[in-house]
C-alpha cells in the first residue's frame, strides 16, 4: 500500500534526517523547517519508527489544502479519507499547531477538525455517536502560512524516548540531538570517542548505537503497532531484521566521563539498558584535566551552559579552561555543543565549522574543530 508520511525533527537536523529516510528506502517529497514529507509503504513506516535516529515522530499524511476560514478547514478535513484508517469503534482525538496563519486559535481549529472527521465517519458508518473505545488514532493538524496539513501519529510516545533513559541528569540532552552530534562526529572503530561532560551518557550511548548499527527503536513500542492496516507480522520481521543487523564484533570504544558520580551512575544504567555498556568506559574525571592517549580520538560534548547549571562567570571560566585542555589533545577532532554565542573567543580558537541546532527550543551551535591549529586562533 502506498503511503505518504511526515517525519518531524528538531530544527537543524533536516539534512541528517533526510539522509536517514533515503537509507530506509523512503522517497523524499518535500523538506521544510522541522519536517520532511516522504513516500513509502507499510514496511517503510515500520522501518521509519524503528530506525530513524533524528526523527521526533512519524505521521501518516492524509492531505494538505489552503485554509482562509473555518469553513475551509471543515470542508477540507471532511474531504479526506479518514475511514481508510479509523474504524467505527476507534478513538480519534485531535491536537495541532497554527503558525503564521489567519486561523490561529488552536482550540477552535481542534473543534472544527473533530467535527469534520465525525461528520465524514458518520456518513461512512451510518452512526452519529462514536464510542471511541478501540484503537487510538491521534489526529494532528499543522497550519502554516494558511495551508493545513492533516496527519495521524504513528509513533505515540516521541521517538527521542528510546526506552534506555528513564532516569537522566539535570538539563539532559535529547537523544535525537545526541544522535545528531554523534553522527556528525562520525564514530569509527579505530578512533576513541570521548564525551568528557557525559551527564546521563546520551552522546556516548548514541555513538555506540550508531557504530554497532543498533536501531534506536528496539526497546520500545509504537502507536501504529495497533493499526490493523499494518500486519503485526511485519513489526516482528522488521524487529528481527534490525536485531540481526547489529554489529556484534565491532571494536568501537567510547569513554564517558563527568565530575558528578551520581549522574555517572545513571549513565551506567542507561548504557546497560541500551545494550552498549560493554562499549563504553564510564568514569569520574574533570574535563579540564583529561589527557591525550596514544591513539586517534574524537571529543564530542555538551558542556554546561546557562543559569540553570552554573553562573555566567563559572561557564566562561570553564570554557577558557577546556580551550587550553582540548588544545593539548591535537590532532584529535573536537565537537562542542553550546548556546554561548561568545564560545569561540572564550575557547580561544575559531571553529572550522559551525552548525546551528536546537536543544528543544534552545538555539545552540555545534562548534567543530577538525583541522590543525593555526591561523584561526584568537589571541589568549
Amino acid at each position: 500500500m502506498k503511503l505518504r508520511m511526515v517525519a518531524t525533527c528538531l530544527f537543524g537536523l533536516e539534512r541528517l534526517l533526510g539522509e536517514e529516510i533515503d537509507k530506509i528506502g523512503g522517497k523524499r517529497v518535500e523538506t521544510m523547517d522541522g519536517r520532511i514529507t516522504f513516500d513509502g509503504d507499510e514496511k517503510t513506516l515500520v522501518m521509519a519508527n524503528l530506525r530513524l535516529r533524528c526523527a521526533e515522530r512519524v505521521f501518516l499524511w492524509l492531505g494538505s489544502f489552503p485554509v482562509y476560514s473555518f469553513d475551509d478547514l471543515f470542508e477540507g478535513t471532511k474531504a479526506l479519507p479518514w475511514e481508510r484508517f479509523i474504524g467505527r469503534d476507534d478513538a480519534f482525538p485531535v491536537k495541532g499547531h497554527a503558525i503564521h496563519s489567519r486561523l490561529y486559535s488552536v482550540p477552535d481549529c481542534q473543534s472544527i477538525v473533530k467535527k469534520a472527521v465525525v461528520d465524514r465517519l458518520a456518513g461512512t458508518y451510518g452512526i452519529k455517536l462514536f464510542p471511541e473505545e478501540g484503537v487510538k488514532y491521534q489526529i494532528e493538524f499543522f497550519i502554516f502560512k494558511d495551508v493545513a496539513t492533516l496527519m495521524i501519529d504513528t509513533s505515540g510516545v516521541a521517538l527521542h524516548k528510546r526506552g534506555y533513559r528513564p532516569a537522566s541528569g539535570e538539563a539532559s540532552l535529547r537523544e535525537t540531538l545526541g544522535a545528531a552530534i554523534a553522527t556528525i562526529a562520525r564514530p569509527k572503530e579505530d578512533v576513541l570517542f570521548w564525551d568528557p561532560f557525559c551527564g546521563s551518557g546520551t552522546i556516548a550511548i548514541e555513538a555506540a548505537m550508531i557504530a554497532t548499527n543498533t536501531a534506536p527503536g528496539l526497546l520500545r513500542s509504537f502507536a501504529a503497532e495497533d493499526f490493523p492496516i499494518i500486519d503485526k507480522g511485519l513489526w516482528r520481521e522488521e524487529r528481527e531484521r534490525a536485531r540481526a543487523d547489529i554489529i556484534t564484533d565491532s571494536r568501537f570504544e567510547a569513554y564517558a566521563s563527568d565530575i558528578d558520580e551520581e549522574v555517572l551512575q545513571k549513565a551506567r544504567l542507561n548504557a546497560d539498558r541500551a545494550g552498549v555498556a560493554h562499549r563504553i568506559k564510564i568514569f569520574k574525571a574533570d574535563a579540564r584535566d583529561i589527557k591525550k592517549l596514544d591513539r586517534r580520538g574524537t571529543v564530542a560534548c555538551n558542556p554546561p551552559y546557562g543559569e540553570r547549571m552554573m553562573t555566567q562567570n563559572d561557564v566562561e571560566a570553564l570554557y577558557r579552561s577546556i580551550g587550553k585542555a582540548f588544545d593539548a589533545l591535537a590532532p584529535w577532532q573536537i565537537y562542542v555543543l553550546t548556546s554561548a554565542e561568545n564560545f569561540e573567543s572564550l575557547y580561544g580558537r575559531r571553529a572550522d565549522k559551525i552548525r546551528k541546532l536546537y536543544n528543544g527550543m534552545i538555539p545552540c551551535r555545534l562548534y567543530q574543530y577538525f583541522k590543525h591549529k593555526g591561523a584561526n586562533n584568537f589571541k589568549k
